[in-house]
């Protein structure tokens, strides 16, 4: 794990590879820079100038001091005019560890500037350091590891070592492993990535006080009657499993907290068979269920005091010879039933079987997270994900905790009228609406198996997988949603 340390210092004293200068727009006439500039004899500004470097959100520049200061360089990173948020400090923290990276640093110190607030720049400096080191390797001949960063130090004068800013720091580092783990399990291949390699890794990563894990096989998914996941599970050769773990706190839980995700390790779209392109990428359909099982190997390191479950109901969804055929009908055991109509529409499919049963147990609140609609992508894009709640306090904490952890939420409405779209002529419903609002008739879908509990649903097809490379991570699993549940698990 990256040594964290404070420092009482200037930037002109602090002695690192990398010394990290936060710089608002256009505000270059800063007393840090006018001191550094009066070290380095002027030719820091005369480098700014040639540069056109001016601070805004983004912009970098790097600097050798020559042995004209302790650090060996110095990194000007542009901050913007507006708000410094927590998603600024992480992006900071992102940016420092690459150029870091970039000049085989194995460490930097970054200045934490007058106005910003300690705890949660601290927290979110640790995060993005620690997140854009992410690499996933194991599949290249000639994959180069990238340069550790062994030691990231935070200064300005006068700073002190707090409890709160230990706290936010140790959250941050608690929490960065279990983003990791999200990653890794989206980004293997699904050969690799089965239903039951996911419950064998569930086993193994959830681990530590409090927590237990059960994978139940094919059998005792029969014996729950979760027709569901077994309907989904008709055309492959790989047996389903259905993965419950349980978080108890040492005392009494104040609250209890189910945690559902989709676990569908491959997506071929059954008989309804997808196009060979829109198949490429189809190892990501697991993302909800590696973000429930990573956000429930976190929690023995954030001393809650709540209870939490998760539920990832997981399989591959494949056109085999005895594979659920468009016209079958699901019946569930509150004794609901579904027509299917089309069998790429899977995912709702196997999530009502896990929310069914979570709300059985009565928790204060679920919360599902699923790859579930391309409609989504369509409405809000790859960054951002939808949200869809019963219960308006539990969205707009979902929200605030997304904000926080610079995950994108946007909420979308559960329009009661919609209802007469997934209306079935031969059961309760049908797996799919019409042509228009597929991320509100699915999400209409699975607010049937919620019963009254405050509950909340997170479309996360767009975010869950990179397309290309990012500030915090390469391409391909991004982990999304395994901060914004821990800062929600860490509000209540």
């Amino acid at each position: 794990m990256m040594e964290i340390r404070f420092r009482d210092s200037t930037a002109n004293r602090i002695k690192s590879e990398l010394v990290v200068i936060p710089v608002r727009d256009k505000q270059l006439d800063n007393p840090v820079l006018r001191a550094l500039d009066r070290h380095l004899k002027g030719q820091l500004r005369a480098r700014m100038s040639k540069s056109n470097f001016t601070g805004a959100e983004g912009s970098v520049l790097l600097h050798p001091t020559a042995g004209m200061l302790p650090a060996a360089y110095l990194l000007l990173v542009g901050i913007g005019a507006g708000e410094t948020s927590g998603d600024t400090w992480r992006k900071a923290g992102a940016k420092a560890r690459k150029e870091a990276g970039a000049i085989g640093a194995g460490e930097f110190a970054l200045l934490l500037t007058a106005e910003t607030n300690l705890e949660s720049a601290a927290g979110a400096i640790v995060e993005g350091a620690t997140l854009a080191g992410y690499q996933f390797n194991k599949y290249r001949s000639n994959g180069k590891p990238a340069t550790a960063l062994n030691r990231l130090t935070l200064f300005r004068s006068g700073l002190k070592k707090t409890s709160g800013l230990q706290k936010s720091v140790d959250i941050a580092q608690a929490t960065a492993p279990g983003v990791f783990l999200a990653r890794d399990l989206v980004n293997e291949p699904p050969s690799v990535a089965t239903a039951k390699f996911l419950g064998a890794q569930a086993q193994r990563a959830c681990q530590g006080r409090g927590l237990s894990v059960e994978v139940w096989n094919k059998k005792k998914i029969e014996a729950m009657k979760l027709a569901g996941l077994l309907a989904v599970n008709r055309g492959s050769l790989e047996e389903p499993r259905f993965i419950r773990i349980r978080y108890r706190p040492a005392g009494k839980a104040r609250k209890r907290v189910a945690l559902i995700g989709k676990g569908i390790t491959f997506d071929s779209g059954g008989l309804s068979l997808k196009p060979s392109k829109s198949m490429e990428t189809m190892k990501l359909d697991m993302a909800g269920g590696a973000a429930v099982i990573a956000t429930m190997s976190c929690l023995p390191k954030l001393g809650l005091d709540i209870e939490v479950t998760g539920y990832v109901p997981t399989t591959d969804n494949l056109p085999g010879h005895n594979a659920q055929k468009p016209g079958d009908v699901i019946r569930y055991m509150n004794g609901k039933t579904i027509e299917v109509l089309n069998t790429d529409a899977e995912g709702r499919l196997i999530l009502a079987d896990a929310l069914a049963l979570a709300a059985q147990q009565k928790p204060d609140y679920m919360i599902n997270l699923a790859t579930l609609t391309g409609a989504c992508m369509t409405a809000l894009g790859t960054q951002v994900g939808g949200i869809f709640s019963n219960h308006q306090p539990l969205a707009d904490s979902l929200l605030r905790s997304g904000q926080e952890a610079g995950e994108k939420l946007w909420q979308l409405p559960l329009v009661k009228e919609y209802k007469e779209l997934i209306k079935s002529a031969v059961a309760d419903m049908k797996n799919i609406g019409g042509a228009h609002g597929g991320a509100i008739t699915a999400a209409l879908i699975l607010q049937e198996f919620v019963g009254d509990t405050a509950w909340a649903h997170l479309d996360i097809a767009g975010p869950a997988f990179a397309e290309s490379d990012t500030l915090l991570g390469p391409k391909g699993g991004s982990g999304f949603g395994v901060r914004t549940l821990i800062k929600f698990l860490l509000s209540l």
